[in-house]
């Protein structure tokens, strides 16, 4: 079999060096480049022309779908993400493959010969239409949402992207946006900015409480249709029963 010429992208640095010491195993594989970032990723994308590319989704400057609609260049990719709630079966089609953190080492290696035989049997065009098919689709649903909050704080502007915000909490006539070490107040209800946020990653599970599912690290069930939400920064919130279909409908995701 050939060489396949892979470039990792993952703007964190244990998660390269853990894929890099994965890819030492396969002899096949010969790493020809690492990126930090979006851009860093294309730039080097376009200069290597890989085979493959393991390409992290959620990257500070621009996500790994920009990624692959900017690169002059199109190689085949494994997307990787945290997204537990994304779409994640419109990936399984075989054509672009995911995986999804935390991964273990039997899928890292069961996606990378899915790569190896498409890679070996030249499938490149019907893959790279499917892969743009996707990225075109998940623009367009993510377009319809709103990619930005401003608030003003002490005369200044306040950017807040939805994927910093851990939690929204309803705080009388605002909404306590929850990061990760910090809050901020937003002059929203919480109806309002629930139908901001896109579905597909952010849960209604009380009245009061809209949770980012990608911070979400364990639920219990307390009896009476409530569950304990904890998530990644330590928050506890306690899900209302009126909203047991939503709790449900991402529990069986």
């Amino acid at each position: 079999m050939n060489t396949i010429r892979t470039i990792i992208v993952d703007d964190e640095p244990l998660a390269r060096s853990r894929i890099a010491k994965l890819l030492d195993q396969i002899t096949e594989v010969v790493l020809v480049g690492e990126a930090r970032n979006g851009q860093e990723a294309v730039n080097l994308i376009d200069q290597k022309k890989p085979d493959l590319v393991l390409l992290d989704i959620q990257m500070p400057d621009m996500d790994g779908f920009e990624v692959v609609r900017t690169t002059t260049f199109k190689p085949f990719v494994i997307f990787i993400t945290a997204y537990d709630q994304y779409a994640l079966k419109a990936f399984d089609v075989h054509a672009v493959d995911y995986l999804l953190k935390p991964y273990d080492n039997a899928r890292f290696f069961e996606a990378l010969q899915f790569a190896q035989q498409q890679i070996t049997l030249k499938q490149s065009a019907s893959f790279n239409d499917k892969m743009m098919a996707l990225v075109k689709e998940y623009q367009v649903q993510t377009q319809a949402y709103t990619q930005t909050l401003v608030l003003k704080e002490k005369g200044r502007d306040i950017l807040i992207e939805p994927e910093e915000i851990y939690y929204a909490e309803s705080y009388g006539n605002y909404v306590k946006l929850h990061l990760d070490n910090r809050f901020y107040l937003y002059r929203s209800t919480m109806q309002a900015i629930e139908n901001q946020l896109n579905p597909r990653f952010f849960i209604r599970i009380h009245r009061s409480y809209l949770v980012h599912s990608l911070y979400i690290r364990q639920v219990t069930y307390e009896g009476n249709a409530e569950y304990t939400f904890l998530l990644k920064n330590g928050a506890k919130l306690l899900s209302g029963r009126k909203y047991k279909a939503q709790v449900l409908a991402y529990l069986e995701g």
